[in-house]
């Protein structure tokens, strides 16, 4: 099962920058049709797609009949970032996008196919972001707003991890590849690594974790433009651009009426945990619909692409309808 991709055209978009320009967006529907039944939105993560739920699905654990996400009973909306893989062709890298560009792009068309209310936007990673700057723009339109392992600002440290990864991809001479291998250095754990190779080398001598590296880079190389790639790094670092400090980000949820369901991993070294915590402790101060849950797990970052169990046992409950 495959959700066909759809179009929508926005011929005059308004970006933060104030430049207007045309956008063919794209997006898969899969369950329910719109107005059927309630819509859950999920945003995929930096090198994903709307390619959500199937046998090829990146959620596809989660989403799917009878499963946590039950598209029995949901109308479920994926849409791809304007500029990732799916439209390599048509769009412009030299417009300069921000993560709330994206977010409002994204609540444009939710509208436009006339959702009067979506019972849940969800994301990991980016598409976590993502999920804090919709929720931002809009007071009531979100039921339920679930961030995994994300924040909703781009911290110091993940700063200076887009900036190392804005370099590789400029001056490396396999740019793609080495950004990639990089990049998997954050969205692991040294436990992680370390328990699953054991120092151990495959017939020819190499060290199997140099094969589990290489085979990540050539993975994303092969798919991924690295336009695309430092686009997408650039949309990262914009997390919570327009919110200048703590104070502002606490006055814009006071208005807020959406349940907010933050979901951290123990081990992330790329929103690290207690960053999660101290938004949770903020907003707790507030809000009486804003729970914490915390994902136990030696794989760090990447835990929300494999702790399938883990993450249905804290957050099974919102989709039961």
């Amino acid at each position: 099962m495959k959700g066909k991709l759809n179009y929508c055209n926005f011929k005059d978009f308004e970006l933060s920058s104030g430049q207007k320009i045309v956008v063919n967006l794209s997006y898969q529907t899969y369950g329910l049709n719109v107005g059927e039944g309630p819509v859950v939105v999920i945003n995929h993560s930096l090198t994903g797609d709307s390619n959500v739920s199937g046998n090829s699905g990146w959620w596809n654990e989660l989403v799917g009949h009878n499963k946590m996400i039950d598209l029995n009973k949901f109308c479920v909306i994926c849409i791809n970032v304007p500029g990732n893989i799916v439209e390599l062709k048509d769009f412009d890298y030299n417009i300069k996008w921000i993560l709330n560009d994206i977010a409002k792009l994204f609540i444009s068309l939710l509208k436009k196919l006339k959702i009067k209310k979506v019972h849940s936007v969800i994301g990991g990673s980016i598409g976590g972001g993502l999920v804090w700057e919709m929720g931002l723009l809009e007071n009531d339109y979100f039921e339920n707003l679930i961030p995994i392992a994300a924040d909703y600002k781009a911290s110091d440290w993940l700063l200076s991890n887009t900036y190392f990864q804005d370099l590789i991809l400029k001056n490396s001479n396999n740019p793609v590849f080495d950004a990639r291998l990089n990049a998997m250095l954050s969205y692991r754990n040294p436990k992680s690594l370390n328990k699953r190779f054991e120092r151990s080398s495959d017939d020819l001598g190499k060290r199997r974790v140099i094969n589990w590296l290489n085979h990540h880079g050539n993975k994303i190389k092969n798919k991924f433009s690295i336009k695309a790639y430092v686009h997408m790094n650039n949309l990262l670092s914009s997390i919570g651009l327009k919110i200048r400090n703590n104070s502002d980000f606490i006055d814009l949820m006071k208005k807020n009426n959406s349940s907010v369901h933050l979901v951290g991993v123990n081990s992330d070294l790329l929103f690290p945990d207690f960053e999660i915590k101290k938004s949770y402790k903020s907003l707790s101060k507030i809000k009486k619909n804003i729970f914490y849950y915390q994902i136990k797990s030696d794989h760090g970052h990447d835990a929300f692409l494999i702790e399938f169990k883990k993450i249905k046992k804290k957050l099974n409950h919102i989709y039961k309808i």
